[in-house]
């Protein structure tokens, strides 16, 4: 099994950036397509973007088209999130996650292997 580690979470200004990594342990991220989701307060958790084994084929949730960038190192085993031009709506906990194959958009069941999340919070 894949352990999943995120980190670059905070506090972040409108308009602002930051981006957010998911370090991999247990086995090389290669074997995975990876994807991050994003839940809010009172809200169902949902597909924020996703990347393929090899890095190409990103696939873009329309809330954050054009403003997140997903990208890969498996030299590294890590995940990236660049997040600019942040709104207010993007505050959430941001989770990576991971599965054999083919990414997918369809929802957080497809995904076997979850980070514990970390917290971005956008003010005005």
């Amino acid at each position: 099994q894949v352990q999943l580690v995120e980190s670059g979470g905070g506090l972040a200004q409108a308009g602002g950036s930051l981006r957010l990594s998911c370090a991999a342990s247990g086995r090389a991220l290669s074997n995975y397509a990876m994807a991050w989701f994003r839940q809010a307060p009172g809200k169902e958790r949902e597909f924020a973007a996703a990347i393929s084994r090899s890095g190409g084929s990103p696939y873009y949730a329309n809330s954050v088209k054009g403003r997140f960038t997903i990208s890969r190192d498996n030299t590294k085993n890590t995940v990236y999130l660049q997040m600019d031009s942040l709104k207010l709506e993007d505050t959430a906990v941001y989770y990576c996650a991971g599965r054999p194959g083919w990414p997918s958009v369809s929802g957080a069941r497809d995904y076997d292997y979850w980070g514990q999340g970390t917290q971005v919070t956008v003010s005005s």
